[in-house]
């Protein structure tokens, strides 16, 4: 992996911002919403959950669950419109990079978009008053962390996809169960004992594990661990994209 990834990240970056006020709407508008929402409502009717306000406790799944899905919309559908649609990797072929110089840079540059978001909603989860430990600052690895996983895996579906439809399968199947059981609403230790397993061999659950106890003022436990579950997948998705990527591209 060479340094030429960073000329597809400018790239990108250039483009977005010059949309920057439309992006960053449409990824906040909703994670806002739910965690305002759903924060205040059920947090009038619930006790503390882990010693930490209700909407705090969320506050965690949300920033979580918002940088998953910013990194997996922005590696799948706008990477896929520029593979497919926009012919735009093709066209940087032409330059003096590679395939794998693509998938790096469209990989990074997920990761960051992601990242900024995880960033913009830990600004208001601070601001609210959800969170006042300067822990809080170790937020910000732990969102870029899930944002390269999510996008690896994200762009793993991309060089596979042959229309839009094809990412359907991957959020309902995928995306939305793992949303439900990874601890984003609900402590995931309160699953049954073989759904927990499952929990805990999901990226999203390393995320919110490596997050909540930051927000609430206090250490992760294991946090090697969810470091490497996060890093291997962003690895196993990273290769596994170059390596479909390649067989595209070559046919």
């Amino acid at each position: 992996m060479s340094l030429r990834w960073v000329a597809v990240w400018r790239r990108n970056m250039l483009v977005w911002r010059k949309l920057v006020a439309a992006s960053v709407l449409t990824n906040l508008a909703d994670p806002l919403i739910m965690l305002f929402g759903l924060g205040y409502g059920l947090g009038a009717l619930l006790p503390s959950v882990e010693g930490m306000p209700y909407i705090a406790f969320f506050a965690a799944g949300s920033l979580c669950t918002a940088t998953m899905y910013t990194a997996s919309f922005e590696s799948m559908f706008s990477g896929f419109s520029r593979m497919h649609g926009q012919k735009t990797w093709d066209a940087i072929l032409y330059a003096p990079l590679v395939i794998d110089d693509i998938v790096a840079g469209e990989v990074m540059w997920a990761a960051s978009k992601a990242w900024l978001t995880g960033s913009t909603i830990l600004a208001v989860i601070v601001v609210f008053g959800f969170a006042a430990s300067p822990l809080v600052l170790l937020t910000l690895p732990a969102a870029f962390l899930v944002g390269l996983a999510f996008s690896s895996i994200g762009l793993v579906m991309t060089v596979l996809a042959r229309n839009w439809d094809f990412f359907s399968f991957y959020m309902t199947l995928v995306m939305t169960p793992m949303m439900m059981i990874s601890g984003v609403f609900f402590p995931a230790e309160r699953l049954p004992a073989p759904l927990l397993a499952v929990a805990q061999a999901l990226p999203l659950y390393h995320g919110v594990e490596l997050v909540r106890p930051v927000i609430a003022g206090r250490l992760p436990g294991q946090p090697l661990l969810h470091v490497l579950v996060l890093l291997g997948y962003a690895a196993a998705g990273y290769s596994l994209a170059i390596y479909f990527a390649r067989r595209r591209f070559s046919e």
